[in-house]
């Protein structure tokens, strides 16, 4: 940790910020293959099983966070066995999460269709896509602990170089298996299908030297470890699922409000996932680094780490807010070409130029927590937000209808920054 400058973060930081770039592409690629088929129904059975399976899968991304904070202090410590059972124990688990995905695939399918409310033709092409799309459970969910431990390792050129080549297959093969060979929606989801598996193979390969040698099975199945690990990552998932829930309430609560206005707050949505993009470099980065402080149980290196991760976080966030308040209009105009919706969403967009610099302490404190494995503090602290969420919103939006929706949005963000504020002490002290 002596070595602990600007440059490493932004080294770190910035492969992160490209790699999610990519990640808009690959909807584009399927919209764009799939749409030249001329078939409303095949383009929103696609939208639909993308979705579906995107949450489900976003609910088992503790296994990314809870990888990189526990291997992030085995690597701070010195502890190269643990760090190599981390990578075997992480794949294990997503291995094992994948197979019951789908095994439960039946339930699962049916209650995300029923919620999803489609008309008959776009249900019946959808469930196609999703028979086949479930099948790489595994090797997506796995994926999830090879993105881990290469952030952890502090090779995030690597995620980069990843997250481009499975989108890169995927791309590639969607255009010939829907164009080329007319499999249509079944193609896209079998695109994917193989994209992903290639991705872990490659994954596996960029992390070869953590797999490679004799394998001590006694490390991996360590009782101790694996307790720890069970209880950080459930402590993940029940946080990532409250989370969840108040972008699902969201996203119900603007449907009351008339058409309109959900269109504008899915418009505003495009502009959080930017600024989501951009401060995923440095949380990642921040997670990394207090883990391998935590893990050489040097403090001056943890709070180094916690404050320049965090200054260029927010550096990064008011760049972008202003880029929304000079050419927020344009970029809603690009987004959608519906007069009424355009109008609605530049009324909503002060928001956007307010709560991204608001959010900040929030989403820094997350990776700093993570990276910390203070997991309980995670769940607990999201647990109060999402109360703190509902209770303002049902005032606010009694009042300022959508405006009190966006607001709420923008408290749930403050309290979540807040209620960690409060344990950002607990930290240091364990290290005393």
């Amino acid at each position: 940790m002596s070595d602990l400058t600007h440059r490493r973060i932004l080294r770190m930081a910035a492969p992160i910020v490209l790699a999610n770039a990519t990640v808009p592409l690959l909807g584009l690629a399927d919209t764009g293959v799939i749409g030249q088929l001329g078939a409303a129904e095949a383009i929103g059975a696609v939208a639909v099983g993308s979705v579906v399976l995107t949450t489900i899968y976003w609910v088992f991304g503790f296994l990314r966070m809870g990888t990189t904070g526990l291997t992030s202090q085995a690597i701070g410590a010195g502890d190269r066995r643990e760090v190599r059972a981390l990578l075997l124990r992480g794949l294990m688990l997503g291995g094992v999460i994948g197979v019951l995905v789908i095994a439960l695939q039946w339930p699962l399918i049916e209650a995300a269709m029923t919620i999803m409310s489609a008309s008959p033709e776009v249900d019946a092409l959808a469930r196609g896509y999703l028979s086949i799309r479930v099948w790489s459970a595994p090797a997506a969910i796995a994926a999830y602990a090879v993105n881990g431990w290469l952030i952890a390792a502090e090779r995030s050129r690597a995620v980069m170089v990843l997250q481009l080549v499975t989108n890169g297959v995927n791309i590639a093969l969607n255009v010939g298996f829907v164009l080329g060979l007319g499999w249509g929606v079944q193609g896209v989801a079998a695109a994917t299908v193989m994209a992903e598996v290639m991705g872990l193979g490659f994954g596996l390969w960029l992390c070869r030297d953590g797999l490679r040698g004799m394998i001590d099975w006694s490390s991996v199945f360590d009782p101790a470890r694996l307790r720890q690990m069970v209880q950080v990552n459930t402590d993940i998932m029940i946080r990532t699922a409250a989370l969840l829930t108040v972008l699902l309430l969201f996203t119900a609560w603007g449907a009351r409000f008339g058409d309109v206005p959900l269109a504008a707050n899915q418009v505003l949505m495009q502009f959080v996932t930017l600024t989501a993009f951009v401060l995923d470099g440095f949380a990642f980065a921040v997670e990394t680094l207090v883990g391998q402080a935590l893990g050489a149980r040097n403090a001056d290196a943890l709070r180094r780490a916690a404050r320049m991760c965090s200054v260029w976080g927010l550096g990064a966030v008011l760049a972008m807010v202003g880029c929304f308040a000079v050419f927020g209009g344009a970029i809603i105009d690009l987004l959608t070409t519906d007069p009424q919706v355009r109008a609605a969403a530049r009324d909503y967009l002060p928001w956007m130029v307010i709560g991204p610099v608001l959010a900040v302490p929030g989403w820094m404190l997350d990776g700093i927590f993570i990276g910390a494995t203070r997991t309980r503090d995670m769940r607990n602290m999201m647990l109060i937000s999402l109360a703190i969420y509902v209770a303002a919103a049902i005032v606010l939006m009694a009042y300022f209808g959508n405006h009190g929706l966006w607001a709420a949005m923008i408290v749930s963000w403050v309290s979540r920054g807040a209620t960690l504020g409060l344990r950002y002490q607990a930290i240091y002290r364990s290290l005393a």
